[in-house]
Protein backbone atom coordinates (compact mmCIF):
# COMPACT_ATOMS: atom_id res chain seq x y z
CA UNK A 1 0.00 0.00 0.00
CA UNK A 2 1.01 3.59 -0.61
CA UNK A 3 -0.66 5.90 1.91
CA UNK A 4 -0.55 9.69 2.21
CA UNK A 5 -1.05 11.34 5.59
CA UNK A 6 -2.49 14.66 4.44
CA UNK A 7 -2.34 16.30 7.88
CA UNK A 8 0.24 15.50 10.56
CA UNK A 9 2.33 17.82 12.73
CA UNK A 10 5.65 15.99 12.53
CA UNK A 11 7.52 19.18 13.41
CA UNK A 12 6.00 19.32 16.91
CA UNK A 13 8.25 18.79 19.93
CA UNK A 14 6.34 15.55 20.68
CA UNK A 15 8.48 13.92 17.98
CA UNK A 16 11.83 15.50 18.82
CA UNK A 17 13.09 12.40 20.61
CA UNK A 18 12.23 9.83 17.94
CA UNK A 19 11.16 11.54 14.71
CA UNK A 20 13.44 9.43 12.52
CA UNK A 21 12.19 6.22 14.13
CA UNK A 22 8.54 7.26 13.70
CA UNK A 23 9.13 7.99 10.02
CA UNK A 24 10.94 4.69 9.50
CA UNK A 25 8.14 2.75 11.21
CA UNK A 26 5.47 4.63 9.25
CA UNK A 27 7.20 4.03 5.94
CA UNK A 28 7.55 0.33 6.71
CA UNK A 29 3.75 0.22 7.08
CA UNK A 30 3.16 1.93 3.73
CA UNK A 31 2.81 5.57 4.78
CA UNK A 32 5.01 7.08 2.09
CA UNK A 33 4.15 10.79 1.95
CA UNK A 34 3.17 13.39 4.53
CA UNK A 35 1.76 16.92 4.49
CA UNK A 36 2.79 18.92 7.56
CA UNK A 37 0.70 22.08 8.10
CA UNK A 38 1.84 25.23 9.85
CA UNK A 39 0.15 26.58 12.94
CA UNK A 40 1.73 30.02 12.89
CA UNK A 41 4.55 32.10 11.55
CA UNK A 42 6.92 30.79 14.21
CA UNK A 43 7.08 27.33 12.60
CA UNK A 44 7.17 28.22 8.90
CA UNK A 45 10.98 27.95 8.70
CA UNK A 46 10.98 24.66 10.63
CA UNK A 47 8.57 23.14 8.12
CA UNK A 48 10.73 24.20 5.22
CA UNK A 49 13.74 22.65 6.91
CA UNK A 50 11.94 19.40 7.70
CA UNK A 51 10.76 19.01 4.11
CA UNK A 52 14.28 19.67 2.82
CA UNK A 53 15.80 17.05 5.11
CA UNK A 54 13.32 14.18 4.71
CA UNK A 55 12.07 12.51 1.53
CA UNK A 56 8.32 12.40 1.09
CA UNK A 57 7.54 15.32 3.39
CA UNK A 58 5.57 18.27 2.04
CA UNK A 59 4.09 21.21 3.92
CA UNK A 60 1.47 23.94 4.10
CA UNK A 61 1.96 27.50 5.32
CA UNK A 62 -0.71 29.43 7.16
CA UNK A 63 -2.00 30.61 10.53
CA UNK A 64 -4.19 28.38 12.73
CA UNK A 65 -7.21 30.13 14.31
CA UNK A 66 -5.96 29.30 17.81
CA UNK A 67 -2.84 31.34 17.04
CA UNK A 68 -4.79 34.38 15.87
CA UNK A 69 -4.10 36.36 19.03
CA UNK A 70 -0.34 35.69 18.83
CA UNK A 71 0.25 37.12 15.38
CA UNK A 72 1.72 40.54 14.78
CA UNK A 73 0.54 42.92 12.10
CA UNK A 74 1.60 42.15 8.58
CA UNK A 75 1.52 38.34 8.93
CA UNK A 76 -0.65 37.91 5.83
CA UNK A 77 1.75 39.99 3.74
CA UNK A 78 4.66 37.89 4.97
CA UNK A 79 2.70 34.73 4.21
CA UNK A 80 2.02 36.00 0.68
CA UNK A 81 5.75 36.60 0.19
CA UNK A 82 6.54 32.99 1.17
CA UNK A 83 3.82 31.63 -1.08
CA UNK A 84 5.05 33.71 -4.00
CA UNK A 85 8.44 31.98 -3.79
CA UNK A 86 6.68 28.71 -4.77
CA UNK A 87 9.04 26.26 -3.01
CA UNK A 88 8.60 22.81 -4.52
CA UNK A 89 7.51 21.10 -1.28
CA UNK A 90 4.82 23.69 -0.52
CA UNK A 91 1.47 22.11 -1.45
CA UNK A 92 -1.23 24.10 0.40
CA UNK A 93 -2.23 27.03 2.62
CA UNK A 94 -3.03 26.17 6.21
CA UNK A 95 -3.84 25.17 8.76
CA UNK A 96 -6.41 27.94 8.81
CA UNK A 97 -10.08 28.30 9.63
CA UNK A 98 -12.41 28.92 12.56
CA UNK A 99 -12.68 27.40 16.03
CA UNK A 100 -15.95 27.99 17.85
CA UNK A 101 -14.65 26.47 21.09
CA UNK A 102 -11.75 28.88 21.40
CA UNK A 103 -11.59 31.95 23.61
CA UNK A 104 -9.53 33.63 20.87
CA UNK A 105 -11.45 36.54 19.38
CA UNK A 106 -13.86 35.29 16.73
CA UNK A 107 -13.39 38.56 14.85
CA UNK A 108 -9.62 37.99 14.81
CA UNK A 109 -10.06 34.42 13.61
CA UNK A 110 -12.41 35.56 10.87
CA UNK A 111 -10.04 38.26 9.63
CA UNK A 112 -7.16 35.79 9.36
CA UNK A 113 -9.26 33.11 7.69
CA UNK A 114 -10.70 35.49 5.11
CA UNK A 115 -7.20 36.76 4.37
CA UNK A 116 -6.00 33.22 3.74
CA UNK A 117 -9.01 32.50 1.55
CA UNK A 118 -7.99 35.46 -0.57
CA UNK A 119 -4.41 34.15 -0.76
CA UNK A 120 -5.70 30.74 -1.85
CA UNK A 121 -7.47 32.44 -4.74
CA UNK A 122 -4.43 34.55 -5.58
CA UNK A 123 -1.94 31.67 -5.59
CA UNK A 124 -4.29 28.88 -6.72
CA UNK A 125 -3.37 26.63 -3.80
CA UNK A 126 -5.66 24.28 -1.86
CA UNK A 127 -6.52 24.99 1.76
CA UNK A 128 -6.27 22.87 4.91
CA UNK A 129 -9.28 24.11 6.86
CA UNK A 130 -9.79 23.79 10.60
CA UNK A 131 -13.52 23.88 11.31
CA UNK A 132 -14.61 23.24 14.90
CA UNK A 133 -18.19 24.08 15.82
CA UNK A 134 -18.13 26.30 12.75
CA UNK A 135 -19.09 24.09 9.79
CA UNK A 136 -21.99 26.22 8.62
CA UNK A 137 -20.03 29.48 8.89
CA UNK A 138 -17.03 27.94 7.13
CA UNK A 139 -19.24 26.63 4.33
CA UNK A 140 -20.79 30.07 3.88
CA UNK A 141 -17.33 31.65 3.59
CA UNK A 142 -16.15 29.01 1.13
CA UNK A 143 -19.20 29.70 -1.00
CA UNK A 144 -18.48 33.42 -0.89
CA UNK A 145 -14.77 33.18 -1.79
CA UNK A 146 -14.93 30.05 -4.00
CA UNK A 147 -11.24 29.09 -3.78
CA UNK A 148 -10.69 27.37 -7.12
CA UNK A 149 -8.11 24.83 -5.91
CA UNK A 150 -10.43 23.56 -3.17
CA UNK A 151 -8.90 21.89 -0.16
CA UNK A 152 -9.62 19.69 2.84
CA UNK A 153 -11.97 20.09 5.77
CA UNK A 154 -9.49 18.81 8.32
CA UNK A 155 -10.72 16.23 10.86
CA UNK A 156 -14.23 16.31 9.47
CA UNK A 157 -16.86 15.70 12.11
CA UNK A 158 -20.35 16.47 10.94
CA UNK A 159 -23.49 15.33 9.22
CA UNK A 160 -24.04 13.95 5.74
CA UNK A 161 -25.70 17.24 4.76
CA UNK A 162 -22.59 19.17 5.82
CA UNK A 163 -20.29 16.67 4.10
CA UNK A 164 -22.23 17.00 0.85
CA UNK A 165 -22.20 20.78 1.10
CA UNK A 166 -18.40 20.89 1.53
CA UNK A 167 -17.90 18.46 -1.36
CA UNK A 168 -20.17 20.56 -3.60
CA UNK A 169 -17.87 23.51 -2.83
CA UNK A 170 -14.82 21.53 -3.95
CA UNK A 171 -13.57 20.48 -0.51
CA UNK A 172 -12.64 16.95 0.43
CA UNK A 173 -13.10 15.56 3.93
CA UNK A 174 -10.08 14.72 6.07
CA UNK A 175 -10.72 11.29 7.58
CA UNK A 176 -8.81 10.38 10.72
CA UNK A 177 -9.21 8.92 14.17
CA UNK A 178 -12.77 10.16 14.67
CA UNK A 179 -14.24 7.34 12.59
CA UNK A 180 -12.60 4.72 14.83
CA UNK A 181 -14.99 5.65 17.66
CA UNK A 182 -18.30 3.81 17.46
CA UNK A 183 -20.03 6.68 19.26
CA UNK A 184 -19.24 8.95 16.26
CA UNK A 185 -22.18 7.41 14.42
CA UNK A 186 -23.23 10.58 12.59
CA UNK A 187 -19.79 11.13 11.11
CA UNK A 188 -19.26 7.43 10.34
CA UNK A 189 -22.57 7.32 8.45
CA UNK A 190 -21.72 10.51 6.56
CA UNK A 191 -18.29 9.25 5.54
CA UNK A 192 -19.68 5.89 4.45
CA UNK A 193 -22.14 7.66 2.13
CA UNK A 194 -19.62 9.96 0.43
CA UNK A 195 -17.83 9.12 -2.85
CA UNK A 196 -14.19 8.06 -2.65
CA UNK A 197 -12.98 11.15 -4.48
CA UNK A 198 -14.42 13.29 -1.66
CA UNK A 199 -12.13 11.71 0.97
CA UNK A 200 -8.47 11.85 2.01
CA UNK A 201 -6.67 10.22 4.94
CA UNK A 202 -5.01 12.04 7.84
CA UNK A 203 -3.92 11.50 11.44
CA UNK A 204 -3.41 15.02 12.91
CA UNK A 205 -0.56 13.43 14.85
CA UNK A 206 0.38 13.92 17.64
CA UNK A 207 -3.26 14.82 18.36
CA UNK A 208 -6.57 13.02 17.78
CA UNK A 209 -5.59 9.50 18.97
CA UNK A 210 -7.56 6.53 17.67
CA UNK A 211 -10.06 4.59 19.77
CA UNK A 212 -8.20 2.52 22.33
CA UNK A 213 -5.29 4.97 22.45
CA UNK A 214 -6.93 7.85 24.28
CA UNK A 215 -4.35 9.96 26.09
CA UNK A 216 -1.50 8.59 23.97
CA UNK A 217 0.56 10.31 21.29
CA UNK A 218 -0.95 9.83 17.85
CA UNK A 219 1.37 8.95 14.98
CA UNK A 220 1.37 8.46 11.19
CA UNK A 221 2.14 4.81 12.06
CA UNK A 222 -1.56 4.43 12.83
CA UNK A 223 -2.82 5.66 9.47
CA UNK A 224 -3.27 2.05 8.22
CA UNK A 225 -5.72 1.53 11.09
CA UNK A 226 -7.78 4.51 9.94
CA UNK A 227 -7.68 3.03 6.44
CA UNK A 228 -8.86 -0.36 7.74
CA UNK A 229 -11.76 1.25 9.62
CA UNK A 230 -12.80 3.24 6.56
CA UNK A 231 -12.63 0.11 4.41
CA UNK A 232 -14.98 -1.67 6.81
CA UNK A 233 -17.42 1.25 6.82
CA UNK A 234 -17.43 1.34 3.02
CA UNK A 235 -17.36 -2.44 2.50
CA UNK A 236 -14.24 -2.39 0.34
CA UNK A 237 -10.83 -4.09 0.47
CA UNK A 238 -8.14 -1.99 2.21
CA UNK A 239 -5.79 -2.30 -0.79
CA UNK A 240 -8.44 -0.83 -3.07
CA UNK A 241 -9.21 1.95 -0.58
CA UNK A 242 -5.53 2.83 -0.40
CA UNK A 243 -5.37 3.16 -4.17
CA UNK A 244 -8.53 5.27 -4.39
CA UNK A 245 -7.46 7.66 -1.64
CA UNK A 246 -3.97 8.02 -3.06
CA UNK A 247 -5.59 9.10 -6.32
CA UNK A 248 -7.87 11.52 -4.45
CA UNK A 249 -4.93 13.09 -2.59
CA UNK A 250 -2.80 13.45 -5.72
CA UNK A 251 -5.68 15.05 -7.60
CA UNK A 252 -6.09 17.65 -4.87
CA UNK A 253 -2.36 18.20 -4.26
CA UNK A 254 -0.73 17.86 -7.70
CA UNK A 255 2.58 19.07 -6.25
CA UNK A 256 2.87 15.70 -4.50
CA UNK A 257 3.76 14.29 -7.91
CA UNK A 258 6.76 16.53 -8.50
Amino acid sequence: MHLIDTHCHLDFADFDGDRAAVLAASRSLGVARYIVPAVGEENWAALEGLAASEAGIFYALGVHPMWASRQTSGVLARLASRLAARPSALVAIGECGLDGRSTVSQAGQLELFEGQLELAHQFQLPLLVHSVRANDTVATLLKRYRPAAGGVIHAFSGSLHQAERFWALGFRLGIGGTITYERASKTREAVAAMPWEALVLETDAPDMPLAGRQGMRNSPEYLPEVLACLARLKGEAPSKVAELLRESSEALFPRLLR
